[in-house]
C-alpha cells in the first residue's frame, strides 16, 4: 500500500553534489487522506491518520464478489443466497451482530435471513457494509429498500447518503406520499419535512396519484393530518398576501404625503405655495404619486361640493389632509393647508376615532421602515 501522510524527501550525508537534479515527483497518490486528530469524518472524530486507498476499496470488493472464506449464508426472498463475513457484518451493524450470536451454525457457516425486500437490493446493501460503494443505478432502483434496511440495521452512513440522493432529486410527485410514509417509520425528520413541502407544494397533483389514494386506505388519520396542515399552508399564504397588499396601501399613503407636502412647500407644475411662482419649464417631479395628487387638489379646489360626504374625490382629499397633519410635527411653520386647524380639532375627537388614526400612522410608518428606505426625505422634514 502506498504511504501518504509523511514527509518522503529524506537528506543523505553521502550526497555532497548540490547541483545534482531533484528527484523526479511520486506519482500521486490515489486515496482519500484525512490528517491530524481534530477533523470529522461523517462527523466522527478521526485519530491520527486514516487513509482508504482505491487497492483497498477493490480488495473488499473483491472479498465480497469471490466470497473467499465467508462463514454466514445471507437468505433473501426467492430462495435468494448471498455469502458474506461474519465479523464484517457484526463490525458494520449491531442488530447484525445480535443476530449472528442468536443464529444457528452448522459446522463453520451461520445463517440469518432479510425478508421482505428484493434479492438485488439486499446485496447492494452487503455490498456497501464491506466497501461503502454502491452503483448509481442500484441507488435509483433500491433507494427505498435501502433506507429501510440503513434504518434496521442501525447504518448511519447509508441512511444519510439515501436522504441526501432523495432530497437532491429522486424524490418526486410519484413517490413523495411514499417516501413520507417510510421517513416517519424510519425516523428521518429532514426528509420527512422535505416532503412534507412538497405535498403542501403540489397537493392538487399529488392528492391524484396512486400513492395518496394507498394512503388513504391505510393510514386515514395521515391524510387528515395532511390536509389540516394544506389548509393552514393556504391560510398562511391567504393573511400574507393580504399584509402585502395592506403594506402596499400605506407605502401609497405615505408617497402622498411626500408629494403633498412636495406640492405645497417647493411647487409641481403649475401648482404651488401663493408665495412662489413657478417657472414655466418645470424639472420632472421625481415623486411618484405627485401627478394624482395634483389633478386632485386642483379638483378640491374649484369643487363646489367641497365639504366631506359631499364629494367622494374631496372626501379623499379631507383624509389626506388629516392624516398629514398626524404625521407633521411642526404645524406652525406647515404650509399644507388645513394642517394646524386639523391639530386643534384632535382634542375633540372621540376615543374611537382617536385609536383608529393612530393605528393607521403606526401602520405607515411600519411599512415604510419595512420597504428599507428612510423615514424622513428632504421633502418630508416636517414629519414626525
Amino acid at each position: 500500500m502506498e504511504e501518504t501522510g509523511r514527509d518522503c524527501k529524506k537528506s543523505s550525508p553521502l550526497v555532497t553534489n548540490i547541483s545534482s537534479p531533484d528527484a523526479p515527483p511520486l506519482p500521486g497518490s490515489r486515496m482519500s487522506i484525512y490528517r491530524r486528530k481534530g477533523l470529522l469524518l461523517d462527523g466522527i472524530p478521526v485519530r491520527g491518520y486514516s487513509c482508504v486507498a482505491t487497492a483497498t476499496r477493490d480488495l473488499w470488493e473483491r472479498m465480497f464478489n469471490e466470497g473467499y472464506r465467508t462463514d454466514v449464508a445471507i437468505n433473501t426472498d426467492n430462495g435468494g443466497v448471498i455469502h458474506a463475513h461474519a465479523s464484517i457484518l457484526g463490525m458494520a451493524s449491531p442488530v447484525m451482530k445480535n443476530m449472528l450470536k442468536q443464529s444457528r451454525s452448522r459446522g463453520c457457516r451461520r445463517s440469518i435471513s432479510i425478508r421482505g425486500v428484493p434479492h438485488p437490493a439486499v446485496r447492494v446493501f452487503i455490498r456497501f457494509l464491506y466497501s461503502s460503494c454502491y452503483e448509481q443505478e442500484e441507488m435509483n432502483e433500491f433507494i427505498l429498500p435501502l433506507l429501510v434496511l440503513s434504518h434496521g440495521f442501525v447504518i448511519p452512513s447509508l441512511k444519510r447518503e439515501c436522504e441526501r440522493q432523495l432530497q437532491n432529486g429522486l424524490l418526486n410527485i410519484e413517490n413523495v406520499v411514499d417516501i413520507f410514509q417510510l421517513s416517519l417509520l424510519c425516523d428521518a425528520p429532514r426528509l420527512s419535512l422535505f416532503c412534507h413541502r412538497l405535498i403542501i407544494k403540489s397537493f392538487m397533483v399529488i392528492s391524484t396519484t396512486e400513492g395518496w389514494k394507498a394512503m388513504k386506505q391505510s393510514h386515514p388519520m395521515l391524510e387528515k393530518e395532511l390536509l389540516e396542515s394544506v389548509i393552514d399552508a393556504d391560510s398562511r399564504k391567504q393573511e400574507r398576501l393580504k399584509k402585502i397588499e395592506q403594506r402596499k396601501i400605506y407605502l401609497q399613503l405615505y408617497e402622498a404625503m411626500e408629494a403633498l407636502v412636495h406640492i405645497c412647500r417647493d411647487g409641481c407644475r403649475t401648482i404651488g405655495p401663493h408665495d412662489k411662482v413657478l417657472k414655466g419649464d418645470q424639472p420632472p417631479c421625481n415623486f411618484a404619486a405627485c401627478k394624482g395628487l395634483e389633478l386632485l387638489v386642483r379638483h378640491f379646489a374649484g369643487c363646489k361640493l367641497r365639504v366631506p360626504g359631499g364629494c367622494i374625490h374631496c372626501k379623499r382629499m379631507w383624509q389626506l389632509l388629516e392624516l398629514h397633519s398626524r404625521l407633521c410635527s411642526e404645524p406652525s411653520k406647515c404650509k399644507v393647508p388645513l394642517c394646524r386647524n386639523f391639530k386643534e380639532r384632535l382634542k375633540q375627537q372621540s376615543k374611537k376615532d382617536e385609536v383608529k388614526w393612530k393605528l393607521l400612522v403606526q401602520n405607515i410608518l411600519r411599512a415604510k421602515k419595512v420597504s428599507g428606505a428612510s423615514f424622513f426625505s428632504p421633502a418630508t422634514a416636517i414629519y414626525a
